[in-house]
């Protein structure tokens, strides 16, 4: 696992926790993700703006993860969004970096841009800053594209900016594994 220093004010069990498989839940949810795609002989891409990779990250953390996880996409701007997965400039200005029809799009760019044939995307405002009245910190869209169908859904997650990228990887995972049953 990557050591990395915690910024100030985190610890380092905590910054271990957000980068590497330290909660159960989480470590049980991956493995049964992994599992499942095993099995099902399915590759996964993730297309990642407010975790910046961190989904894939989780994924790579698990020893043997070659064998179901394809690559990732990490999106951060509004024209990477464009470039690398194919979202439409239009769709990006009319509704906005946090939004369905985004997350939704970034989830079948990412499938049509790989091997892969499940995705994850996730966009969203870990904070603290960029918040509007309508769009909350902690406000994250979710989509799924499992063998062609999508699924897409928001959450609202508490916390500061790291416990809502967590949470946001955590929520990914779990779901998924939930869509593939």
């Amino acid at each position: 696992m990557l050591e990395l220093d915690a910024p100030e004010g985190q610890s380092q069990s905590s910054r271990r926790e957000l980068f590497g498989l330290t909660s159960e839940s989480l470590e049980s949810a991956l493995r049964d993700l992994a599992r499942t795609l095993t099995t099902r002989r399915l590759m996964l891409v993730t297309a990642e703006s407010c975790t910046g990779g961190l989904i894939s990250a989780t994924c790579t953390d698990l020893a043997g993860s070659s064998a179901w996880f394809e690559r990732g996409f990490v999106t951060y701007s509004n024209a990477a969004k464009t470039d690398l997965l194919g979202v439409p400039g239009l769709l990006l200005l009319r509704h906005g970096a946090v939004s369905e029809p985004v997350a939704r799009a970034m989830a079948s760019g990412a499938v049509l841009r790989s091997q892969a044939q499940v995705s994850i995307a996730v966009t969203g405002i870990a904070g603290p800053g960029g918040a509007s009245a309508d769009k909350p910190v902690g406000t994250v869209w979710f989509a799924w594209q499992v063998e062609g169908a999508l699924h897409s859904e928001v959450q609202h997650f508490q916390g500061d900016r790291a416990a809502v990228r967590h949470a946001t990887v955590g929520h990914a995972i779990h779901r998924l594994n939930t869509l593939l049953r």
